[in-house]
């Protein structure tokens, strides 16, 4: 009688047979899987700094934005999670390398924030050479 061990392991002197299940195959597709399932993931990006957006009733999701400047009540703008100054977004924006026409830049502005402040941003945000520029708004209930 053949004595076996766990997973068709030859345990006495007999010959292997060919019945064992080789799992480095399995393994590999697995990681190959695991692989391409992180690569092809799309990670949402949040900004750093919580600000109270506005409402509007023809507010829609936006696609993939490149940038999202965030403005706060208290008149700080942020990129990238640090706060930055007005007359420097425009270089920190091209230093980083994220300014481009075919890119897209969306703007968190604080419902406290002054107007004058999200005119300056989105002029900042066109001289680095973005052409798609939008304001964040929440989605509002249809009103009569």
């Amino acid at each position: 009688m053949k004595r076996r061990s766990l997973f068709n392991r030859r345990v006495d002197g007999e010959e292997e047979s060919s019945d064992a299940i080789n799992m480095t195959p399995l393994i590999d597709m697995m990681f190959i899987l695991l692989i391409f399932f992180v690569v092809t993931t799309s990670f949402v990006r949040e900004s750093a700094v919580a600000v109270q957006r506005p409402k509007a009733a023809t507010a829609m999701p936006a696609k993939h934005a490149a940038v999202i400047v965030t403005i706060t009540a208290d008149e700080q703008i942020w990129l990238n999670n640090a706060a930055v100054d007005i007359r420097l977004l425009r270089a920190r924006l091209e230093q980083l390398g994220l300014a481009g026409p075919t890119r897209s830049a969306v703007i968190l502005a604080d419902t406290q924030a002054s107007t004058g402040l999200l005119v300056k941003t989105m002029d900042q945000l066109r001289l680095a050479g973005f052409v798609n520029i939008s304001v964040a708004a929440s989605a509002a209930p249809d009103q009569p």
